[in-house]
């Protein structure tokens, strides 16, 4: 998922006028970008608009849920409602979904305005509504780079920033929701090797849960962990657990050192057995594709083969780590093919009840994931669907934390996208 880059004369090296006013438009925004806080990039963007061939640009942004897209008031707006656009019924949600530039909008709306998604990479940031002064050949090329220059100026300000952080929350936060979703990566992260992507509930009330990934040359590092408990406590020992595998594995621990470590600072800090956590930590290996992991008293990873083979990740699981049973870990192996998917998830997926249907259950989630990727949607989308389906399941009220993380592993399919 991204852009799909074109052949505009810009790109051939032969620059006309509107490129040039674009070039100049693109660099002034880059310029005065290092002195802008998240609040006024609506103002830096009307500055230079209309110089890079627009008459108008709106930002939207999604929500933590990715139900709504919120627009990015001003300076000096901050206390205004911000206008709202939901995701699944409008042709600006449809540009998120499906990663696309659409044209029109609501009902009376310019045929001449587009939705353009704003993307960081693959994480899909919103949209902007784009108003160009003229049409031409490259206009879908100009809208593009704007787009991109947007987004890191975006992500460059907003983690800082209470603004975008009241933009993008529907109702309250409790405080270990506050600290996950500090501690956590984006949702999405992607190369032309591998695709991760997560989603986490209730967004607004997390308790234990908490994901993890990085890259590090031609390993792709994730995990999954799930603290006992749904409160503030157990939002500190998944603090406390994601930040000591991190700290071990950049002193060059392996998997099955850096768990045991793990167990050691969580007994340090809260004894033997007061607060433990199950995990599935792994490395993927994106020269290879060979996935290596330890199991620490969790559910085993899915793996989905060809879009419709699925099969468990057995791995004899040792304790959860902090209950300091003595249990042996293992490393356990698994050489994937280019295209396979792995799930790593939490009990909250699978064993929450509906009072009519029961649970959710492992045989429901993996059959959603292979016709999602029937469908040949983004991982991203795929994820969003599967959360909302989740929650829909339940009448909207989760009673435990339910992550996913899902890993893509393309092999060298990436080759053949190269001309």
């Amino acid at each position: 998922m991204g852009w799909d880059h074109g052949g505009g004369q810009m790109e051939q090296g032969i620059p006309d006028s509107r490129d040039q006013g674009l070039l100049r438009a693109l660099a002034g925004m880059l310029e005065d970008s290092h002195l802008v806080a998240f609040e006024d990039i609506p103002s830096l963007i009307r500055r230079h608009g209309r110089e890079a061939g627009f008459e108008e640009i709106g930002v939207y942004v999604a929500d933590l849920q990715q139900s709504v897209l919120r627009r990015l008031c001003g300076h000096g707006e901050e206390d205004a409602q911000p206008e709202e656009l939901k995701i699944d019924t409008t042709l600006a949600g449809r540009a998120l979904q499906e990663v696309r530039m659409l044209r029109g909008g609501p009902e009376g709306d310019s045929p001449s305005r587009w939705w353009v998604p704003l993307l960081d990479g693959t994480e899909r940031i919103g949209v902007l509504h784009m108003t160009p002064t003229s049409e031409d050949d490259g206009l879908e090329d100009r809208m593009r780079h704007v787009a991109s220059l947007v987004a890191l100026i975006v992500v460059s300000k907003r983690s800082f920033s209470d603004c975008h952080a009241r933009l993008v929350r529907s109702r309250p936060m409790n405080v270990a929701a506050e600290m996950q979703w500090n501690l956590m990566p984006p949702l999405t992260f992607a190369t032309p090797e591998v695709t991760i992507g997560a989603v986490l509930e209730p967004a607004y009330e997390i308790g234990g849960d908490a994901f993890d990934y990085s890259t590090f040359g031609s390993l792709a590092h994730v995990g999954v962990f799930d603290a006992m408990g749904h409160d503030v406590s157990a939002g500190l020992t998944a603090n406390l657990a994601v930040a000591a595998c991190r700290n071990h594995r950049r002193q060059d621990m392996g998997l099955v050192r850096n768990s045991e470590a793990i167990e050691r600072v969580l007994i340090d800090e809260f004894g033997r057995g007061d607060r433990f956590v199950t995990a599935v930590i792994g490395d993927l290996d994106l020269e290879t594709g060979v996935f290596s992991w330890v199991n620490r008293g969790h559910h085993a990873p899915v793996l989905i083969r060809h879009g419709r083979w699925t099969s468990t990740l057995n791995c004899p699981p040792a304790h959860p780590m902090g209950l300091d049973l003595g249990l042996p870990v293992i490393l356990c192996r698994e050489q994937l093919e280019p295209g396979d998917r792995i799930l790593l998830y939490t009990d909250g997926i699978t064993e929450m009840r509906s009072p009519d249907s029961g649970e959710f259950g492992l045989g429901r989630f993996v059959e959603f994931m292979i016709k999602q990727n029937a469908a040949g949607l983004p991982v991203p989308e795929t994820l969003r669907r599967l959360i909302r389906t989740v929650l829909e399941y339940h009448d909207n009220r989760l009673h435990d934390d339910a992550t996913v993380l899902l890993v893509e592993w393309h092999g060298n399919a990436h080759e053949k996208l190269s001309p």
